[in-house]
């Protein structure tokens, strides 16, 4: 699909959802929010977060003629950030709603805001609760963790921001974890609380299927911890393609806009998948 097509695509399923909640704005604006949205969209896909490229680019192949200076279209932007969330979990839900009983997996990933050197330099965060560890990697960083809510197929459909410092299991309590009854969601060791998978299972009918660590008291089958590990194997294929995304740093003047622009990366990444 051509890059133009892919844009006009994306700009009608972004004006589908608007529509679908009903949204209303004065007519007599330069332009409208599901232009906004779809400008910063095309800045995510297309040039790494970097607003004031995807502006020029719209406005320079016609696609939104009558673009913002740079200046009112970060206050725009800023402005649609908590409805640009709520059409994400609205499509979301519909994804879950369509696939009924299914497969899903949970996992997280680090995005620091400065390297660890520049650490009391930093003017985005302050205080140790940012500070993370990325096991994987063997190493700290600073900044938040993504906790990320996927398909079997690797399409997320819940996702949400917390310190770098706060444990995997202690965020999956933060996740809404809206799915239908007898859904199978999985997760790595991190996610290990039998009282989480005991709740879920007798209140909501969802089976939370956690790697077991060497010391579990709840010792899996060698099938079922083939199937686990099979299930999860997509996950971190779908973390580097969404990371892929990003610039080597995010630039962000305030906190809040450092999250948006995580946030579109996100939400860019999960309708580039469906278009």
């Amino acid at each position: 699909m051509l890059k133009e097509d892919k844009i006009i695509a994306l700009y009608s399923i972004v004006d589908d959802l608007l529509k679908g909640i009903h949204h209303v704005e004065p007519q007599n604006r330069k332009i409208f929010d599901n232009e906004v949205i779809t400008t910063a969209l095309v800045s995510a896909l297309y040039f790494g977060g970097h607003l004031d490229n995807a502006r020029g680019f719209m406005k320079m192949t016609g696609l939104v003629p009558r673009m913002l200076d740079k200046s009112r279209f970060c206050r725009r932007l800023h402005g649609l950030t908590e409805l640009v969330c709520s059409l994400f979990f609205q499509l979301g839900q519909h994804l879950k709603d369509i696939a009924g009983a299914c497969d899903y997996v949970i996992d997280s990933f680090p995005i620091a805001v400065c390297d660890n050197i520049r650490i009391s330099r930093s003017k985005l965060l302050k205080g140790e609760q940012w500070r993370g560890k990325q096991a994987s990697m063997r190493r700290y960083f600073y900044g938040v963790k993504v906790q990320v809510l996927m398909t079997a197929s690797g399409i997320p459909v819940e996702f949400c921001f917390v310190p770098g410092s706060e444990s995997d299991v202690q965020a999956l309590k933060k996740l809404p974890l809206a799915v239908a009854e007898e859904s199978t969601i999985y997760g790595d060791a991190a996610y290990t609380d039998y009282t989480i998978e005991d709740d879920l299972k007798e209140a909501d009918f969802i089976h939370l299927m956690v790697q077991r660590k060497s010391n579990s008291k709840r010792k899996d089958e060698p099938w079922i911890r083939f199937i686990k590990e099979h299930m999860r194997k997509g996950i971190e294929t779908t973390f580097s393609l969404l990371k892929a995304l990003f610039l080597r740093k995010i630039h962000a003047v305030t906190f809040k806009g450092f999250l948006l622009k995580i946030m579109m990366f996100i939400v860019a990444y999960t309708l580039d998948k469906l278009v």
